[in-house]
């Protein structure tokens, strides 16, 4: 097969693949992160401790991680025609492309939130911030180079799972080389798809790895100042407020 006639294969192809991996990580940070959040804080000596929710969740998430992602596809197939209204195609591939990732994605989150300072955390409550104000003040902010070098760890992972989908009709880069360089023996164009496919990863990894140092370096020190800040601004405020109530 000559480039001319790869060209139009690779390009519609790759608006597939893109088209995957983009739904299926919206859906994955969308609803993963929640999920991630409510197994931080259910978790024990947590904020909202509350074993049953935790081990009920966490099985479900455990569960969801633990198929493999090619059964995934076949056991999805009436939920996935029931949601999209088909099961085959790019748009057939996001339902169980979303499914797989966001229990991946919400263990993600939940290690990143282990990891924020216990010592803010402290700061805030004592400030008299409650649950959703220390998650969304503290938590999120603090955890945030963590959660975008999570999103880009999920995307990555898309990347080769939606080249498995491509393999059984779901499109894409996958279904191009599954189809042509496989079946049809285009030694050339599988050789494409995989470098292209190894571009896609890399330049994820690249533009994933500068935001996290950008605010690795900037935002994560700020929040903490301004959570560290205000409490200073509270104690200090307290004897004089003493003082006042005593005359």
């Amino acid at each position: 097969m000559s480039w001319t006639e790869m060209q139009p294969l690779l390009y519609d192809n790759t608006l597939d693949t893109l088209f995957m991996v983009w739904w299926a990580a919206f859906y994955a940070v969308l609803i993963g992160i929640p999920v991630g959040v409510l197994l931080h804080l259910t978790d024990r000596g947590a904020m909202l401790q509350n074993v049953v929710v935790n081990k009920v969740l966490g099985a479900i998430v455990n569960i969801g991680r633990s198929f493999p992602f090619l059964i995934l596809i076949v056991v999805l197939i009436p939920f996935t025609r029931l949601i999209v209204g088909v099961s085959i195609g790019p748009t057939g591939a996001v339902v169980p492309l979303a499914i797989a990732a966001i229990p991946f994605f919400a263990r993600l989150v939940e290690a990143a939130l282990r990891e924020v300072d216990h010592g803010l955390v402290e700061a805030a409550q004592a400030m008299g911030g409650g649950t959703w104000t220390i998650v969304f003040k503290v938590l999120l902010p603090q955890a945030l180079p963590a959660l975008v070098a999570a999103v880009t760890t999920t995307v990555i992972t898309l990347i080769g799972y939606s080249a498995i989908a491509g393999a059984v009709g779901g499109g894409g880069l996958g279904n191009l080389a599954y189809t042509y360089g496989y079946q049809q023996y285009e030694t050339s164009l599988m050789i494409t798809t995989v470098v292209e496919l190894i571009l896609l990863v890399t330049v994820v990894q690249l533009l994933g790895d500068l935001v996290v140092r950008r605010l690795a370096g900037r935002g994560g020190r700020s929040s903490a100042r301004r959570v560290l800040g205000g409490t200073r601004r509270a104690r200090t405020e307290e004897p004089a407020v003493a003082t006042s109530e005593a005359a």
